[in-house]
């Protein structure tokens, strides 16, 4: 196991170049079971888990290949298909696992999927995919831990989620690209990894309409095949740059990224008192003056990410006055703010509310990360400390974060990955 150690206090200067989405690549590659033929993705990032995405397509009989270099494509086919099973050693560790409950289902009429795991933050019930999936037909049961969905062919139906849920949306997307008629999703998730996943099903031979805004039309068709097709950037990897710049008080340019992903971090970096340069897909922030605390709330697209909250609290916490930052995505996602208390932070936790005021400086310290998210957050905490914190359990960072280590230390921080041996 890893950890990494940063000797903080350095201002992060310089270029930094944005990888694919994770939140993209993980659905697209799922959706490649619905597909005739070769699969092409470019710009699929190196990450944990993309590797667990390719071994899960593998154990249901798919074939993957993958780059020889970085700038190659994947190679997808399901032609092989021999499984429908989803296996408990693999969902365990990552909960967009469920995203093969769909195509599965779509495909070979059955899908046996493990109830999902993945970050600690909270429940997030798939409750809402299964009942859409008996909206159009299914029969579902869970027993002994896995969900077991069957139908004979899946129908078109009008869906209207209680709540917005991205992989509900998406599950739900690629099941009914081969139902018979037309789908309707209503209060559907409008992120734009839903609109890149409906893009790659339009180029299958899907019939799509609305993706990206509250409403999906989804016209069934018989058969899909291959396509080729770019990620798009990640837009948290983006904002987790501009952060860090913004909490060294430093001057960092993230490239290929366009700015209209990220206007609700944006604004509120603008709001504290960053100055943010935006062109067509690119985004500079730096910090002229002393930052202030503000508010914010967590929101579905194109609200304040909840991917990003983690991350602006450890700005907040050496910002100027008071900031109140509301959680009203997920439970229990403030354990970064204990760990943050261990620096010297100031936070108090209230329901689904932090009460953060801002401390002169953090201090170093060592740190235990329990989420993704929380990682980074706590990472960008250690940057801006005075001495050394070492981030511990960051296997959390590589499911999300290429090579975070090595892009910071181009910016100019003082970090490393050491080995940790019992």
């Amino acid at each position: 196991m890893d950890k990494i150690v940063i000797q903080g206090g350095r201002r992060l200067k310089g270029t930094v170049r944005v990888s694919g989405a994770k939140n993209a690549a993980l659905p697209i590659l799922f959706s490649s079971i619905l597909a005739e033929g070769w699969n092409e993705f470019e710009n699929i990032p190196e990450l944990r888990d993309v590797g667990t995405t390719c071994r899960l397509l593998r154990k249901l009989g798919l074939a993957v290949e993958t780059p020889n270099d970085r700038n190659g494509p994947f190679r997808v086919s399901s032609n092989g298909m021999r499984s429908y099973t989803a296996t408990y050693d693999l969902v365990k560790t990552m909960r967009a696992s469920v995203l093969t409950m769909g195509p599965l289902l779509a495909r070979v009429k059955k899908a046996k999927v493990s109830l999902p795991g993945g970050c600690a933050i909270g429940p997030r019930p798939i409750n809402l995919h299964l009942k859409a999936f008996e909206e159009m037909g299914a029969k579902i049961e869970i027993s002994e831990g896995y969900v077991i969905a069957r139908a004979k062919r899946l129908h078109g139906a009008k869906i209207r989620f209680d709540q917005v849920t991205v992989t509900g949306t998406e599950n739900v997307l690629m099941a009914a690209v081969l139902a018979h008629g037309e789908t309707v999703i209503e209060n559907a998730a409008r992120e734009p990894e839903v609109a890149d996943l409906a893009a790659v099903l339009n180029k299958m031979g899907a019939r799509i309409s609305g993706a990206g805004t509250e409403t999906i039309h989804i016209e069934g068709v018989s058969e899909l095949k291959g396509c080729r097709h770019r990620i798009l950037p990640d837009r948290i990897e983006a904002g987790t740059y501009l952060i860090a710049a913004a909490i060294t008080g430093g001057e960092v340019r993230v490239e290929g990224i366009e700015p209209i992903l990220i206007d609700s971090l944006l604004t509120k970096l603008k709001e504290a008192g960053a100055a943010v340069h935006e062109e067509p897909s690119a985004v500079t922030v730096s910090v002229p003056h002393s930052l202030k605390g503000i508010d914010i709330v967590t929101a579905p697209y194109p609200g304040f990410a909840t991917d990003l909250q983690a991350q602006f609290m450890a700005l907040m916490t050496t910002a100027k006055g008071t900031s109140v930052i509301t959680e009203a995505i997920f439970e229990n996602r403030f354990l970064h703010a204990q760990e943050m208390a261990r620096m010297g932070a100031d936070i108090k936790i209230e329901g689904n509310t932090a009460v953060v005021k801002g401390v002169k400086r953090l201090s170093g310290a060592p740190l235990m990360a329990s989420d993704l998210r929380a990682s980074a957050a706590l990472i960008l905490a250690g940057l801006a400390a005075k001495g050394v914190t070492e981030v511990h359990r960051i296997y959390h960072i590589d499911r999300g974060y290429e090579r975070i280590e090595k892009k910071l230390k181009n910016l100019g921080a003082k970090i490393k990955r050491v080995k940790v041996r019992f």
